[in-house]
């Protein structure tokens, strides 16, 4: 999402870093809908999870949802990262990989 909003950059402009975050996580998600959106054009069914919840928009991040979908041939875009502020997406793109045994982490 940091090329909407990045938390930390906004906090360098004076906002609270929290809220800077939380709107990088939000942003994050835009841009998993996005891709979510576009993939299907690729012949590639994706799914979007998300670590906040947003119900209506995008499902909740479930462990085993995600290795049933893997597993199954879809790809899984992970949006808002960890769900915490001051943590980067790269550090939960990275954590959920290793969480699904994933053989390969794209990061755009």
């Amino acid at each position: 999402g940091g090329n909407l909003f990045r938390g930390a950059g906004l906090a360098e402009a004076g906002m609270n870093r929290v809220v800077g975050d939380h709107l990088g996580m939000l942003s994050d998600v835009m841009n998993g809908l996005a891709m979510r959106d576009a993939l299907p054009r690729a012949y590639v069914n994706a799914r979007v999870m998300s670590a906040i919840p947003l119900k209506g928009v995008c499902d909740d991040f479930n462990w085993a949802d995600t290795i049933r979908e893997h597993s199954e041939g879809r790809v899984v875009i992970f949006s808002a990262g960890t769900g915490n502020p001051f943590f980067t997406t790269t550090s939960a793109a990275s954590f959920r990989g290793i969480e699904i045994k994933a053989l390969e982490v794209l990061k755009a």
